[in-house]
């Protein structure tokens, strides 16, 4: 049977004891309350980046406390970046939640020209729940850490700040090289770590185009549909998640 997952608030260094992690807010009170957690019982908790058998030592509404045993395997999460324009709220943090599941390592919610006005005003009052659900995607999807949920920046600013050598733009003008090639390019040059690019509705404009064409960006093509903002991303990353794993 395989047993539940969390993942550390905190986390103290074996110093002559074993080292300890425990659970605050609302994982505690759900343990307590929900699970009716009692010490002794066997989880498996995520701390300091690494996932380790841990028992419990004592349950209270406030903090569950764990001793932590042997590390256990676990798998690393994709190089990817993922700039993603800021797009209707609901269909952002759907996106959010899957490319967090797909395992992406970062995302940043781009301030594009084409943006809404009153979704670029209200999202930096977002980003504390983008984070909370890229926090329960990862315990649902088991994964070891939880993806970077950058601030939401402009274009420029991101553009100015990668450092991934893999640069990729998803496009709707771009018909020739495909995100496929170009991944199997990376590859081949032994560089994975990637940043990928994901559009607002109604596309970039020639002047966010151009800002790529300076930054060395590689424009590429899913295909000849038009996709939705958050199905492209999708899509996008598990192809990426073939190249990259």
């Amino acid at each position: 049977m395989t047993r539940r997952r969390f993942i550390a608030d905190t986390f103290s260094p074996a110093t002559g004891h074993p080292a300890t992690a425990s659970l605050t807010g609302d994982q505690a009170i759900h343990l307590a309350r929900v699970l009716r957690a009692e010490p002794g019982q066997i989880y498996d908790v995520v701390a300091n980046g690494f996932l380790h058998r841990a028992e419990i030592v004592s349950v209270s509404e406030t903090e569950v406390l764990f001793t932590l045993h042997e590390e256990l395997e676990s798998d690393a999460a994709l190089p990817l970046h993922l700039l993603l324009a800021i797009f209707k709220f609901d269909h952002l943090e759907w996106a959010i939640e899957k490319a967090t599941e797909l395992g992406v390592a970062r995302i940043t919610p781009i301030l594009a020209r084409r943006t809404e006005k009153h979704l670029a005003l209200a999202a930096t009052k977002r980003v504390d729940r983008w984070r909370r659900i890229a926090l329960e995607a990862s315990k649902q999807s088991r994964r070891t850490d939880i993806p970077e949920i950058a601030d939401p920046v402009t274009l420029k600013i991101a553009l100015e700040k990668e450092s991934s050598p893999t640069r990729i733009l998803l496009s709707e003008t771009e018909q020739t090289t495909s995100l496929t090639a170009a991944l199997s390019a990376a590859k081949s040059a032994q560089q994975p770590d990637t940043a990928l690019a994901i559009g607002p509705e109604g596309g970039w404009t020639p002047e966010e185009m151009a800002l790529f064409t300076q930054h060395q960006w590689q424009p590429v093509t899913l295909g000849p549909r038009i996709l939705r903002a958050e199905t492209a991303a999708i899509a996008a990353i598990a192809i990426a998640g073939t190249h990259l794993s």
